[in-house]
């Protein structure tokens, strides 16, 4: 049987091979990291910073679905890992599926994408962070190590401080409100021009000051 630890979008990062977003086990020093494409990276953005679209997108469209249909989606699982691709799935519940839980095999980037628009919990299997999962402290020497001079003074992966005082970002003096709306503004244009790896950082912030 399977053991499932509960997890977290801990970041999004550019890397030399793609776009990577990385899964870290509550309380762990260890992430996994999952490639994905840019549209889902653009996806999973949108989800995180609460960004209105003009029309539903894909994966709204989804939860549109399974709302009307009264079925929730109580958590989305990281199953396994099988030469070099990862497999997820959703965990439904409704009536209309039947007694008890209901699982439908999926890509781990749409479950993602779905888990970040309805907030529901990310679990990943204990055999997937074995395998694949890689200590924080060297994704953090990594970025820091690539990064141009400016960003190095950035602390874009210091989860336990606010980042609202960033370069760019909006002035202390803000309030919450007015702070967070312009983070929002932020990451549209930096979604908009694909600039991934500063709407991963405007992600960051915008999850800290819901904390």
């Amino acid at each position: 049987m399977q053991t499932f630890v509960k997890a977290e979008i801990w970041t999004i990062a550019r890397t030399d091979q793609g776009n990577a977003v990385l899964i870290r086990p509550i309380g762990s020093e260890i992430a996994v990291p999952i490639f994905i494409g840019q549209l889902e990276t653009q996806s999973i953005l949108i989800g995180f910073g609460d960004v209105v679209v003009p029309r539903p997108l894909t994966h709204d469209l989804m939860l549109s679905i399974l709302q009307r249909l009264q079925v929730e989606l109580l958590r989305i699982e990281i199953t396994d890992l099988k030469e070099g691709t990862f497999y997820a799935r959703l965990v439904l519940h409704g009536d209309l599926l039947g007694p008890g839980d209901f699982t439908i095999d999926c890509r781990p980037s749409d479950a993602l994408a779905l888990a970040v628009r309805k907030k529901c919990p990310v679990y990943i299997a204990e055999q997937v962070v074995d395998e694949a999962g890689v200590s924080v402290n060297l994704i953090v020497d990594a970025a820091t190590a690539n990064a141009s001079p400016e960003e190095q003074e950035e602390p874009t992966l210091n989860e336990d401080k606010p980042q609202g005082s960033t370069p760019g970002g909006p002035p202390l003096s803000m309030n919450k409100e007015a702070e967070k709306q312009a983070l929002q503004e932020e990451l549209k244009r930096a979604i908009a021009e694909e600039n991934y790896e500063r709407a991963a950082q405007i992600r960051d912030m915008l999850a800290a000051m819901d904390n």
